[in-house]
């Protein structure tokens, strides 16, 4: 937690950009796995824990903008739970810990919104992504559950993206520990990788350092020697001489502040020389990326600058023609990199995306394309002091998708698919850092991780 000044500051600016009306925030509660008392690892809503900071399940927030009062709802502990769960500090005391002075049971909530509804006021709520916390609105708004979603505060969606976009210090620090605890799994992936292991036996090594590191994972490992699908988890698959291990992984530090970083390497001790051109391309994408990130610059446009870089690396080697640009502007390259150059990242992964990509990562008066790959965007807008982001370009040779585009003849102008067909056995690969963007450029955030791919193998060996 932050101190209780960070939260009440947090929650000040929030109801002034609001306005007016009840702001209602919801946290979440234990999710079953396969009978009612055997949970999953329990992960409290992430604006939830922005602005409230109480890291328990089954609690809801209302904040009375007009009245200035805040209230937090739930349900304390009672002798059973206690014998279970231990002493635990009462919700009064955790309120009052980050500035809330008011607590009610989480039965008595149902009578406020009738009350609120029925005086016709305005009520702000964010769009739900946990069934239950559907259900609950659906229940006390007294709507059909179908609709809830539509009714989701579009001023209040804005109002929290305009707050959490910009990252404080504090938050960086925390972001640094999730990325410093990634950064111990990347070397350790790279330093216990060896022919005959399984994809599954290093993922169980990487999920202990992040929860060594005083968190857990930030989202589920992504190790694989079949990059060339992006997001294939960990597997049986057995761990063969000659092949690419694909790892992007994230731990979150206690707060929840998630790292994310992906390296490329090869099980054997050297990269082949196929292996050696394809990471040349992937790198001087990147470089350029990189290069671009600073305020005011269209994210957008650092995309597409990388994916030029790409295309032209790939004309290069033989495997596309034509002109670059054009094929980029077309979507010819999606074929080997169909996904976004990154995204946000904070408390979520992919931060606040819950709230919608098109207030997250788009300004208002940006579109989201249509076309394959370009789709695939998550983050468009012109970048800020303040945001941490993800560059993570790639390059994917999937056999599947090649075979369709070839017999399809699609983008045939730009795509040497008879050079093409010579690596669809070649997998994936993609490099991925952190960034924070300054009021000068950008600076790359956590410990150092090589990103040269000799250099890499070589320190983690």
């Amino acid at each position: 937690m932050f101190t209780k000044e960070t939260y009440v500051s947090r929650r000040n600016r929030l109801k002034k950009q609001v306005g007016s009306g009840l702001i209602v925030l919801l946290g979440n509660e234990q999710s079953s796995m396969n009978y009612k008392d055997n949970w999953y690892h329990f992960r409290q809503d992430s604006t939830f824990l922005y602005f409230f900071g109480i890291d328990r399940a089954g609690l809801v927030a209302v904040i009375d903008v007009e009245a200035n009062a805040e209230v937090i709802f739930g349900e304390e502990l009672t002798p059973d739970d206690i014998v279970w769960m231990g002493p635990q500090k009462s919700i009064r005391e955790q309120a009052s810990e980050i500035g809330v002075g008011l607590t009610k049971p989480l039965a008595t909530l149902d009578s406020y919104f009738q009350h609120a509804l029925a005086k016709k006021r305005e009520i702000h709520f964010l769009p739900p992504y946990r069934p239950e916390n559907l259900l609950k609105l659906s229940s006390w708004l007294q709507t059909a559950p179908a609709s809830i979603k539509s009714m989701a505060s579009v001023p209040l969606i804005k109002a929290v993206v305009a707050q959490r976009s910009i990252k404080t210090p504090e938050e960086v620090a925390e972001i640094e520990k999730g990325i410093n605890t990634t950064v111990e799994m990347q070397i350790a992936a790279a330093t216990l990788a060896r022919a005959g292991m399984t994809e599954a036996e290093l993922a169980g090594q990487l999920q202990s350092i992040a929860i060594k590191g005083g968190g857990n994972l930030a989202f589920p490992t992504i190790l694989t020697v079949n990059g060339q699908i992006l997001h294939n988890h960990y597997s049986p698959t057995v761990l063969q001489e000659g092949q690419l291990v694909l790892v992007d992984c994230g731990a979150a530090s206690a707060t929840h502040y998630s790292g994310d970083l992906t390296r490329t390497f090869p099980v054997s001790s050297s990269f082949s020389a196929k292996q050696k051109e394809m990471y040349a391309v992937m790198m001087t994408a990147y470089e350029q990326a990189v290069a671009m990130l600073k305020p005011g610059v269209k994210y957008k446009d650092v995309h597409l600058q990388a994916c030029t870089q790409l295309a032209e690396g790939l004309k290069h080697l033989g495997l596309m023609k034509g002109d670059a640009q054009e094929a980029v502007a077309q979507g010819a390259h999606a074929l080997f990199f169909p996904c976004g150059l990154g995204h946000m990242l904070g408390l979520d992964t992919h931060d606040m995306e819950d709230l919608g990509e098109e207030y997250v990562g788009y300004a208002e008066d940006q579109t989201k394309s249509t076309q394959f790959g370009l789709k695939s965007l998550r983050l468009a807008r012109a970048l800020e002091p303040g945001f941490v982001l993800t560059v993570e370009p790639g390059l994917y040779f999937n056999p599947d998708l090649i075979e369709l585009w070839s017999a399809e003849k699609v983008h045939a102008d730009f795509i040497n698919y008879e050079q093409v067909a010579g690596y669809k056995d070649f997998g994936g690969i993609r490099i991925e850092e952190d960034f924070l963007i300054t009021p000068e450029g950008s600076r790359v955030l956590g410990n150092p991780l090589p990103r040269n791919m000799e250099e890499f193998r070589q320190f983690a060996r």
